[in-house]
């Protein structure tokens, strides 16, 4: 497996190619149409920051806006889905699969999405739209718990948005 590079990418010392951009400075979409199909795989993580009490509402069930991690599971694998609608030069490329994975600690919970595609661009995109809007559902959802005196959520972040691996192998 190796990386993900655009035929007319290349390196000459220290300048790169615009590949988004024309001869005149437009903003472009790639054309991938003559790039063979490939599998291609891609993993993203990130995290959010919550209190204890938080965190241990999330594991009681006791949110009263329900069932967190479902509700975030959903919104991640929709977000995947969804990405290329907003992000603005992303392709629009057949989704194979989306694995979510929760890993609830005692003050955060760290969301990886595992998107799958056979096509002719990568998935990372895909993934990381996948993790931050899923942690994006888990600080909607926990909101009202998370806020102090004044409204405000001093101790929720999200933090560690990263893409972990991407990954592509010939269909053969």
């Amino acid at each position: 497996m190796s990386d993900d590079t655009h035929p007319d990418e290349s390196n000459s010392g220290d300048e790169r190619e615009l590949t988004h951009v024309d001869e005149h400075g437009n903003v472009q979409m790639v054309d991938v149409g003559a790039k063979p199909d490939t599998r291609r795989r891609a993993v993203a993580r990130g995290t959010i920051h919550l209190s204890e009490s938080t965190i241990r509402a999330i594991r009681d069930d006791q949110i009263g806006k329900g069932d967190v991690l479902a509700t975030a599971r959903i919104g991640a694998i929709q977000a995947v889905k969804h990405t290329w609608e907003t992000i603005p030069m992303c392709h629009q490329i057949p989704i194979t699969n989306v694995d979510t994975e929760f890993d609830v600690a005692e003050d955060s919970v760290t969301l990886s999405v595992t998107v799958g595609t056979t096509g002719k661009t990568g998935c990372e995109m895909e993934a990381l739209e996948g993790v931050t809007t899923g942690l994006n559902v888990v600080w909607d959802m926990v909101k009202a718990a998370e806020k102090d005196d004044d409204g405000q959520y001093p101790r929720t972040k999200i933090t560690d948005v990263e893409v972990l691996t991407k990954e592509k192998e010939t269909v053969e």
